[in-house]
C-alpha cells in the first residue's frame, strides 16, 4: 500500500474541501477501498475520514418515506423496524449481500459507490480499461463468468456488485449530495450510474469532492416484496443473477403494481421499465412472461462463459412473477 496523508472531516463541508483534490477518497467503512489500496488499484495520496460527521440518522420524510444518512450502517438499515415493515425489498436485499461483519461496518452511501470484481480489474498485470483506459478489456475473451450480459460495451463488461443498489434502483431513491462549492444536489438513482461505452472508468456521475450525504426513499410501495438472488453458494457470494420485486395484484388476479430490478447481469442496477408495463394489467401468463423476458433481454449479450445467464435470467423472472401472483395477500 503506497503512503498516503490521513486527515479527518468534523462536518460535511469540512469534507467536501479537503477531499477536492483529485487525488483525495472519501473513507467511511472501507470494506471496498481499503482492499483497492492494498491491491495498488486506487492510490489516493489523502484519506478523508467522513465518520465524524452526523449522517447517522433515518429519518421519517413529508411524504411518507425515509431521509437515510449516508454513514447508516448495512446493519442498521437492514433491521430497521420501518424497512423492515414497509421496505423489506431493502432488508433482504442488503442481508443477501455480505456477512455480518462486513454489515457492520459498510455504509449507506459507500455500499452505492462499490466497484466491479471483475477479475482482471483486480490484476495489475492484466489489461483493463476500468483502471487504466484504453489499455484493453481481456475479459471479454477471458474468465466473464460472473460479468455482465447488458449494458456493456467493446470496451467493458464488468458487473456491477451491490446488492442493496439493486433494491435502492427498484425503489426510485433519490441520493442527495454536497459539492465543495457548498452547492447541494438531488440525483434520481436512474441517471446516477454511467454505462462503461468507451469511459468505463467513469462509474458515476459523481463530480471530484462530491460527497453523497444522504439516500431518500420515497413512500412505501404496496405489494409483495422479494429479493431473489442466485449464487454459486449461498455464503455471502456475489450475484450470478439476481432480481429484487414489488408485486401487487387486484381483486381479479391481475397484477396493478410491478417493479422489477436485476443484480448481476448489467454494468449498473438494472431496471427496464417496459417490461413492466408488459406485465401491468396482466395475469402473468406464461405468454406474457416471455414477452417480458424477450424484451428485458432483447440486447443482451454473452461473451461465453456468462452465456448461461441469458436463460437463468428468463427463469428467474418467470419464477418471481409466479410465486408473488399466489402469495396470500398479494
Amino acid at each position: 500500500m503506497k503512503r498516503f496523508e490521513y486527515i479527518r472531516a468534523l462536518e460535511p463541508q469540512q469534507a467536501v474541501m479537503f477531499a477536492t483534490p483529485k487525488d483525495a477518497s472519501f473513507i467511511a467503512g472501507g470494506t471496498n477501498l481499503l482492499d483497492l489500496m492494498k491491491f495498488e488499484i486506487e492510490t489516493p495520496l489523502k484519506l478523508v475520514d467522513i465518520n465524524r460527521l452526523e449522517l447517522e440518522q433515518i429519518e421519517t420524510t413529508a411524504d411518507g418515506g425515509l431521509r437515510i444518512g449516508t454513514l447508516v450502517t448495512n446493519s442498521d438499515l437492514a433491521a430497521h423496524p420501518t424497512i423492515i415493515a414497509s421496505y423489506p425489498v431493502l432488508s433482504r436485499a442488503i442481508l443477501a449481500g455480505a456477512s455480518g461483519q462486513l454489515r457492520n461496518k459498510a455504509t449507506t452511501g459507500g455500499n452505492l459507490l462499490q466497484r466491479t470484481r471483475c477479475f482482471y480489474f483486480y490484476q495489475l498485470d492484466s489489461p483493463c480499461n476500468k483502471r487504466e483506459p484504453g489499455s484493453g478489456c481481456p475479459a471479454i475473451n477471458g474468465e466473464n463468468r460472473l460479468l455482465a450480459i447488458l449494458g456493456t460495451s467493446d470496451a467493458c463488461i464488468a458487473q456491477h456488485p451491490s446488492d442493496m443498489a439493486v433494491a435502492m434502483r427498484l425503489l426510485d431513491v433519490t441520493i442527495e449530495t454536497l459539492k465543495a462549492d457548498g452547492s447541494t444536489r438531488q440525483i434520481a438513482i436512474k441517471d446516477f450510474y454511467c454505462l462503461p461505452k468507451d469511459t468505463p472508468h467513469i462509474e458515476t456521475i459523481l463530480e471530484t469532492g462530491e460527497l453523497i450525504t444522504h439516500v431518500v426513499l420515497p413512500a412505501p410501495i404496496k405489494g409483495v416484496h422479494t429479493y431473489d438472488k442466485v449464487r454459486d453458494r449461498a455464503s455471502y457470494a456475489f450475484a450470478l443473477v439476481s432480481c429484487a420485486a414489488v408485486i401487487d395484484k387486484d381483486e381479479s388476479g391481475k397484477m396493478k403494481t410491478v417493479r422489477l430490478a436485476f443484480g448481476g447481469i448489467g454494468t449498473e442496477p438494472w431496471r427496464n421499465e417496459a417490461v413492466e408495463a408488459i406485465l401491468t394489467g396482466t395475469d402473468g401468463n406464461t405468454h406474457v412472461i416471455t414477452q417480458a423476458a424477450d424484451l428485458l433481454l432483447k440486447d443482451a449479450k454473452g461473451s461465453g462463459q456468462n452465456d448461461f445467464k441469458i436463460p437463468l435470467t428468463r427463469r428467474l423472472l418467470k419464477q418471481v412473477i409466479q410465486r408473488a401472483l399466489t402469495t396470500q395477500g398479494a
